[in-house]
């Protein structure tokens, strides 16, 4: 299984809810096991610079591949985009990680 794991920080703070809403589009790609848009409860005592996460869980990479060609993925990104700051993305492989 592959976890997509996307962090995002919105340019003025008046515009999260609005980013989230873009991002909420995503769920209705089909290609996703699971997929949640949530904002950061910002409780980390180290850092708290992230607005919005985006966690999807994919069979495969062929699965995460279709999900990103999907047409409302396109759609969410020309909602987000302009109004995003930061956008950093992680994909891994759950057979190679550690921990349980």
């Amino acid at each position: 299984m592959i976890r997509h794991i996307v962090f995002f920080t919105a340019r003025e703070g008046q515009d999260v809810e609005t980013i989230r809403d873009g991002l909420a589009v995503l769920s209705g790609i089909p290609h996703a096991l699971k997929l949640e848009v949530a904002l950061n409860k910002k409780t980390d005592q180290l850092g708290n610079e992230v607005d919005i996460v985006v966690y999807g869980e994919f069979a495969d990479e062929a699965a995460l591949a279709a999900y990103k060609a999907h047409p409302l993925y396109q759609k969410s990104i020309d909602l987000v985009r302009p109004l995003r700051d930061l956008r950093l993305a992680a994909d891994y492989d759950t057979a190679t990680a550690t921990g349980r």
